[in-house]
């Protein structure tokens, strides 16, 4: 595997860390299982090592309480799940979910883009979820949105061909901003035949955080593009 890149200090966060309310539960999953299911973000990994198998290999961004992640693991035992989580919170919430005997999951407690960056390997992934980002609503914040021209092309680069990248959120203006910069890259097909938004594709299971935006009056807005074929490969 290529050396890690050196990640650029100046490069602006698209997350706080908050320390939350972590529960004993949660805090006691940490304490038994952090060295079983969490990943170093230090090491070069080999997942088929790591899982014991040569499987589909899905990466989830920011998977909150873990709940989602989980279900599509349980869903799909014939694929492999890394989940990106900064907040530990959600990674003891996600450790508590491994009592459900879930073996095709493995996480990282880490920034997303070091670890897309230093520890996937390009044309390894089946596909990548990012489900309800941070939308930054204020305008002077919009800088920090995850969503942006460079981060496409990194996410095209680790999904092989047909791989595909699936993005939700129920904050409007973020999903306009997604779509231009979504459909702007290159390195992606939009699956949607009038290049706009999709709908939920059965994957994705609804999420306690989308059913609350629901009963607000929220819409969510799913964007679902593939890796377009190399013409080497047409």
């Amino acid at each position: 595997m290529p050396a890690a890149k050196t990640t650029d200090p100046r490069r602006i966060r698209s997350f706080i860390r908050r320390q939350g309310r972590i529960t004993p539960a949660q805090r006691q999953a940490l304490q038994d299982y952090q060295g079983v299911f969490c990943l170093d973000p230090e090491q070069a990994p080999d997942f088929h090592e790591i899982f014991q198998r040569k499987a589909p290999l899905f990466l989830e961004i920011g998977f909150g309480d873990g709940d989602c992640l989980a279900d599509m693991a349980a869903a799909n035992p014939d694929r492999d799940y890394i989940g990106i989580e900064v907040h530990r919170p959600g990674v003891g919430h996600l450790l508590l979910l491994q009592q459900r005997g879930l073996s095709n999951v493995r996480i990282y407690c880490h920034d997303a883009l070091d670890i897309l960056e230093q520890c996937i390997p390009d044309d390894s992934l089946s596909g990548i979820h990012l489900f309800f980002p941070d939308p930054w609503p204020k305008k002077r914040h919009h800088k920090r949105r995850i969503v942006k021209p460079e981060f496409a092309e990194l996410l095209a680069g680790k999904l092989h061909e047909e791989g595909y990248f699936h993005a939700a959120t129920d904050w409007e203006d973020y999903a306009e901003e997604m779509l231009r910069v979504l459909n702007g890259c290159g390195s992606l097909l939009n699956t949607s035949p009038d290049d706009s938004y999709c709908r939920r594709p059965d994957h994705r299971p609804l999420t306690k955080f989308e059913q609350r935006g629901i009963r607000l009056g929220h819409t969510v807005r799913d964007l679902l593009f593939k890796k377009r074929s190399s013409p080497a490969a047409l």
